[in-house]
């Protein structure tokens, strides 16, 4: 790998310790410089001018002023959720896009409803310039992947609370960035992972937290979505930057949307916390297949130079000893499923189609009605509090429009936010801690601790609280 085999000797018996790497398995597919940083970050400890952001709470913004920075297809419906919240609880004041077509739409519909943000676009560099607004509180940022951390990261410099899309980081340095920037300026940082408020993971969750499933043992997470098609289609991504992805790296690229439930179920950083993993991949076939068959003038035809397998299967373990799979495939016809799969010693529950099976009461899955019983009585109370706006604007089945709800709603009180940015690095990292085992012949990779110790205080969720 081009560096003395000196270094390279002492550095892997370095990652033995860190990684989990007997020096005799260190192979060519990850630098030494990579190891380097890797072994830096899990033993980084907090700078004395940073403080924890654990429970943060801040004074209540009456009316909390937003920034909406990217307007492709995720920054349109967040911008209409936040509309809906206008004028009791929020207001968008400025809104942002490289591209000057994606502003229209939205900023007719905010107009109509009798809002008048300001606009910036064309100028790269614009949106430094909109987070600098002194009537922003809120930045919410819907771009790709690799643009979360940098404008999150500026942001906050700014002084600015920041709602950031899924996943919050690409990369182990880009978590503790955010992380060590929310400390030191003190304000919120929080990844909008949409499905921890869906109905079927808030009523496991409530259930979870009752004891229905006595002690948890292990869980099954998952990201399965056909995307196939809309990867070639440049309409779908700005500039292609998904599909760029599977052309450089392996691992779980998209890891939170099943995570999130699951860690919350296993209150991680909240008593738990993952403490290392192994990942595997498949081999390649979808991709490069499919790839024949588009548009001659297609940048990606005939390409069979794709480094993402098909299937990406990550196993974590947790310091309790618990286990959970997580699964990413977007490239083959598999039905979509995030699997939401949790077992303990009393219970066990599995989605698409949501399914629940209880000791002492059969070898099967309950009966239709038995489920209701348990639904009925475990459903989170804050979907009945929000029925008429969850059925008016949706959202993923009314998920988005809770979560935004949520959002704002904290803000507007200064209570806590539900999720923090521990649990968005904590759930991020899997991105790169996957792409580095995978690498490396699936070997066990530690995963760092964001709250650096913080995790075996147990403390409880927020959406339990302050509803």
């Amino acid at each position: 790998m081009n560096h003395p085999r000196r270094k390279f000797i002492k550095l892997s018996s370095a990652a033995a310790a860190w990684l989990g790497i007997a020096p005799a398995q260190a192979r060519e597919g990850i630098s030494v410089p990579e190891i380097e940083n890797i072994i830096e970050q899990g033993q980084d400890k907090r700078p004395s001018s940073q403080e924890s952001v654990i429970n943060l709470k801040k004074n209540p913004i009456k009316q909390v002023k937003v920034a909406m920075l990217g307007l492709g297809n995720r920054g349109t419906g967040q911008a209409s959720l936040v509309n809906a919240l206008f004028p009791d609880k929020a207001k968008i004041t400025a809104i942002c896009d490289i591209r000057e077509e994606r502003i229209g739409p939205t900023l007719e519909k905010l107009k109509s409803a009798g809002q008048d943000p300001d606009v910036y676009t064309n100028d790269p560099d614009a949106w430094k310039e909109m987070c600098q607004r002194d009537d922003v509180d809120l930045v919410i940022i819907c771009t790709p992947w690799d643009d979360h951390v940098p404008m999150a990261v500026y942001a906050m410099q700014q002084g600015k609370h920041v709602a950031v899309e899924v996943p919050a980081a690409m990369t182990l340095q880009g978590c503790w960035d955010l992380v060590n920037t929310a400390e030191q300026i003190q304000v919120n940082c929080m990844m909008l992972e949409n499905v921890c408020y869906g109905d079927e993971e808030l009523w496991v969750l409530n259930m979870v937290q009752n004891g229905v499933f006595g002690t948890l043992t292990y869980g099954e997470a998952g990201y399965i979505h056909n995307l196939r098609e809309s990867l070639f289609q440049d309409e779908h991504y700005y500039n292609d930057w998904r599909i760029r992805y599977h052309l450089k790296q392996d691992g779980n690229l998209y890891p939170t949307h099943g995570l999130g439930p699951v860690a919350q179920y296993m209150a991680i950083n909240r008593g738990d916390k993952f403490d290392h993993l192994v990942s595997m991949s498949s081999l390649q076939a979808s991709l490069s297949e499919y790839s024949e068959t588009v548009d001659a003038g297609n940048e990606f035809r005939n390409r069979n130079d794709f480094m993402h397998g098909d299937l990406n299967n990550t196993l974590v373990k947790t310091a309790m000893g618990r286990t959970i799979l997580i699964q990413h495939d977007v490239v083959t016809p598999r039905p979509y499923s995030r699997i939401n799969a949790i077992a303990g010693t009393k219970a066990y529950h599995e989605g698409y189609p949501s399914r629940l099976a209880i000791a002492g009461k059969g070898h099967e899955w309950l009966e239709e009605s038995a489920v209701k019983e348990y639904q009925e009585k475990y459903r989170h109370p804050i979907w009945d509090k929000l029925k008429e706006g969850i059925s008016k604007h949706g959202g993923h089945g009314g998920m988005d429009f809770v979560q935004m709800y949520r959002l704002i709603d904290c803000l507007n009180n200064g209570w806590p936010l539900d999720m923090d940015v521990y649990d968005a690095a904590t759930w991020s990292c899997i991105v790169e801690l996957s792409k580095i085992s995978t690498e490396l012949g699936s070997i066990p990779v530690k995963c760092p601790d964001f709250t650096r110790g913080a995790w075996e205080g147990k403390r409880h969720l927020g959406i339990f609280e302050n509803i």
